[in-house]
């Protein structure tokens, strides 16, 4: 299709002889908010890691616009990782010029509008901030890029519900509107208003991938009632995954 932006055909991953991944088909649009969900060891950053071309399926084939992951796609993605990457004596100026320079995509004067926005200026040093200061530095960053599809792991998860709505906002009014959003998540009911449609993964495979007006619709129960009926015999919430 057209208008497919991720294509998954019999994806696998083992980590020896665990199956992270487990023949995941899957076809995402563009200019989607899509909720990538499941409970701890579902795969969930492991499939990120794949569409960042971090990791490399066992089996299976994974395109993004049409190419494998490779020099194209990283030049198209934009990834928000689960922890800060950068080294704590680099300054807020430093990596905005870093991504200048990096990404031919990224709009630096939005980045700056955001960070003051923030009350982030320019001189202040990563190991002098916060951590939900961090998690918005970066998503200011991730988000001034025009790219295509944007990878947000548990953008949400260290931070008070305050800088929740100002980060959920902020992906509303902020990403390429040809793009796609997938966005990795433990608090649903915290980010289901913003979302299109979800997809649950449970033990590396797809078990749900549905529109969110349509699972209202057909259930009659929100998506995070949902996730907790489906997962119930699983603990549901504490520590992200650790792949």
């Amino acid at each position: 299709m057209e208008n497919t932006l991720i294509a998954c055909r019999g994806v696998t991953k083992f980590y020896g002889k665990s199956n992270a991944l487990d023949h995941v088909d899957l076809e995402v649009g563009r200019g989607r908010i899509v909720g990538l969900l499941g409970p701890n060891g579902s795969g969930k950053t492991t499939l990120i890691k794949l569409l960042c071309g971090l990791l490399q399926p066992s089996e299976g084939q994974l395109t993004i616009d049409g190419h494998t992951p490779g020099p194209y796609t990283k030049s198209v993605v934009s990834y928000l990782p689960d922890r800060m990457y950068f080294a704590d004596w680099m300054k807020a100026s430093d990596i905005l010029g870093l991504f200048a320079d990096f990404y031919g995509d990224f709009d630096r004067k939005k980045a700056e509008e955001m960070c003051r926005s923030l009350s982030i200026h320019p001189s202040m040093r990563i190991k002098a901030m916060s951590k939900g200061t961090k998690e918005k530095l970066q998503l200011a960053l991730v988000m001034s890029r025009a790219a295509q599809l944007y990878l947000l792991d548990e953008p949400i998860a260290g931070v008070d519900p305050a800088a929740r709505d100002f980060i959920l906002n902020t992906i509303l009014t902020n990403y390429n509107e040809n793009g796609t959003v997938l966005i990795s998540t433990h608090l649903i009911g915290d980010i289901e208003r913003v979302l299109d449609e979800v997809i649950f993964l449970q033990t590396g495979s797809v078990v749900r991938h549905q529109a969110v007006d349509d699972i209202r619709e057909q259930e009659g129960k929100s998506v995070d009632a949902l996730f907790r009926e489906i997962f119930r015999a699983i603990p549901y919430g504490g520590e992200y995954d650790a792949r």
